[in-house]
């Protein structure tokens, strides 16, 4: 009996991206949790507009969707206005599970001195 490899695994980073693009650090499961969220809500409210797939990106302050749909004429609506509707509810779903925000303490102030040299160190020589 052979080894059965995963289909999306093994092309990741060759033939395929990832569908989410992200830093996060210490906030790594707030994010994969506000993705899953974004991503459930994508698929119930657009289930009539065939989506075959959707990319998150995150920046600064920022995220961008990427919705992969067979019907774009559904996600976007007359005029634009079901998209403008569909950003209003993302961005109150992302603003109610918004990460904590943490303070940073203020840098110590230096005292314009440098420290003694202890004798024996090389620093200073060229």
């Amino acid at each position: 009996m052979g080894q059965k490899t995963h289909p999306i695994g093994f092309r990741l980073g060759v033939i395929k991206t990832w569908s989410s693009r992200w830093y996060a650090g210490r906030d790594y499961g707030l994010y994969v949790l506000e993705d899953r969220k974004i991503r459930d809500y994508l698929k119930k409210r657009l289930e009539a507009a065939s989506v075959s797939g959707i990319d998150i990106e995150r920046f600064a302050n920022k995220v961008k969707l990427t919705i992969n749909t067979a019907r774009p004429g559904i996600v976007i609506g007359r005029k634009g206005a079901e998209i403008e509707v569909l950003r209003k509810d993302l961005e109150k779903l992302v603003e109610k599970i918004q990460r904590p925000q943490r303070e940073l303490p203020p840098p110590p102030r230096s005292r314009g001195r440098r420290p003694p040299r202890r004798p024996g160190s090389r620093s200073g020589r060229s």
